[in-house]
């Protein structure tokens, strides 16, 4: 049982390497890729189904024991995040050919892809902060060719910034490891918590918490240290933002959930007092930046900011609704995010255009479309009965519990905001007359909305279907709240 997560890594990889190999055989590569990620997505689900039914499954990858070997856990966090990773790769999987030119499918773009999904699940379940870097990297490289592939000037230019700055973060990184296993003498997570608990040097402990949380918000884009992100993450394709924008910075602040609930504990009124301040700033700075904007690929990029802001809020508030409001957030802003891209990727196709100022009267033409963006604007914002209202209104809950209100108020702005900068493209880009000097009605969207609709749905499920679904979550804050159960079965004590 416990060589099952081992598979939601090793299978992506192995269909990479496969992929590099049939790379100039498209047909057969897209084939390929549906059946390995509707397999991974099959057996992702089945994980799921035993970690909330019977514990978390543990690896000890070679016999090792831990904490001398590299263990892998799949506990209900995990997990859960992993099922949502595959969810957007099944959606970006037929979503991809339509997309992508052929000679982009040609240059590796289903290896890379692959090798992108390997890593991410990888950083989600690894229960070793050396192999969170390793994970780290083997997702950091996958992107770094994604956002390339198709050799433009423009995606050079941002490609530079972005490795330059992951690659600063990445240094960091490892160097914080070094320090923190000089203080503790492990880098297993599990057991980093328990000796943290016995090591008096507390403010050595906590300066390595924050330079960790600096990296870890550095791959989040958190404020201050959003600048190189929205966009790095509109310049290639519109399937491989999604995936950025889905997945990336995702990792970044799984990272803060978990080792600011399992490790950094100790201190919480100085970290986790900063974490709102920084939540509301990131709030703040990303919605006007996606007002300020007329592109809207931006946009969307830009809404990524606020997103993570209200995920760090409720890591900042630390009770139990407000982790629950933040593990929510986290899953339908995985799969919003990616719906929104796709979309965004499709108008841009049908318009010709992704300046905002030049298209109108798309109603006429793309009702769905235009109907599929309205929906993901009501989700994105967090109007009842959608999935981004139940985890705000846990958010919200959380912070009225602990008198929080000042960032209650920035919260409730910003939700306003969202909606109006998604709404703007759907009022100015749908309505009104036709625009004369765009080919209108020309080109099909053929295997664009499948894909839409299939993650719409998820997020309208998450809403909807919350009765059934906010117990697991609620399971899933219980467990963040009280690491002696994580520390007890990694370490089998």
């Amino acid at each position: 049982m416990s060589n099952l997560v081992i598979l939601p890594i090793i299978i992506p990889l192995i269909a990479g390497i496969i992929a590099v190999f049939l790379n100039k055989k498209v047909v057969i590569t897209r084939g390929l890729t549906k059946i390995f990620i509707i397999a991974n997505l099959a057996i992702v689900s089945y994980m799921t189904w035993i970690v909330f039914n019977s514990g978390s499954i543990i690896l000890e990858t070679g016999s090792w024991v831990a904490p001398y070997g590299i263990i892998l856990v799949a506990d209900p966090l995990s997990i859960v995040l992993v099922l949502t990773t595959n969810i957007v790769a099944a959606a970006c999987a037929f979503y991809a050919p339509y997309s992508l030119s052929l000679k982009k499918e040609q240059h590796y773009f289903y290896a890379f892809y692959f090798f992108l999904i390997s890593g991410v699940s990888g950083a989600f379940l690894t229960g070793d902060l050396f192999n969170l870097f390793v994970f780290f990297e083997v997702l950091l490289m996958a992107s770094y060719a994604l956002i390339v592939l198709g050799g433009d000037k423009v995606q050079l230019r941002e490609s530079i910034k972005y490795v330059l700055i992951n690659l600063f973060s990445s240094i960091l990184f490892v160097t914080v490891v070094a320090f923190l296993y000089g203080v503790v003498g492990t880098v297993n997570m599990a057991q980093i918590a328990e000796r943290v608990q016995e090591v008096e040097q507390k403010g050595v402990l906590t300066a390595i918490g924050i330079l960790l949380f600096f990296v870890f918000g550095t791959k989040a884009a958190l404020f201050p240290l959003y600048y190189w992100m929205p966009k790095s993450y509109i310049v290639p394709n519109p399937v491989i933002s999604a995936l950025f924008g889905a997945l990336l910075t995702k990792v970044g602040i799984y990272s803060i959930l978990r080792v600011f609930t399992l490790i950094f504990i100790h201190e919480i009124n100085l970290t986790h007092e900063m974490f709102i301040w920084i939540a509301g700033l990131s709030m703040v700075f990303g919605i006007i930046g996606a007002l300020s904007t007329n592109n809207i690929k931006l946009i969307v990029a830009y809404n990524v900011i606020p997103a993570i802001g209200f995920i760090i809020m409720g890591i900042g508030i630390f009770n139990q609704d407000a982790i629950s409001g933040s593990v929510y957030y986290l899953i339908h802003d995985m799969i919003i995010k990616s719906a929104l891209f796709l979309i965004v990727g499709v108008i841009a196709y049908v318009a010709g255009t992704s300046d905002l100022r030049k298209m109108s009267g798309l109603m006429h033409h793309y009702p769905l479309l235009g109907w599929l963006l309205f929906v993901s604007a009501f989700v994105l914002a967090g109007i009842p009965p959608f999935s981004g209202f139940i985890g705000k209104l846990l958010l919200l809950k959380g912070a009225l519990t602990d008198e929080k209100i000042a960032i209650v108020i920035i919260a409730l702005l910003t939700s306003l905001l969202i909606l109006y900068s998604i709404m703007k493209i759907f009022i100015r880009g749908f309505w009104g007359e036709k625009n004369t000097t765009m080919e209108l009605g020309k080109r099909s969207m053929k295997g664009f909305i499948g894909p839409i609709v299939f993650l719409l749905t998820f997020s309208v499920v998450l809403g909807i279907g919350a009765e059934y679904i906010y117990p697991s979550i609620d399971t899933i804050s219980a467990y963040l709240l009280d690491p002696e159960q994580y520390i007890d079965s990694v370490l089998k004590e």
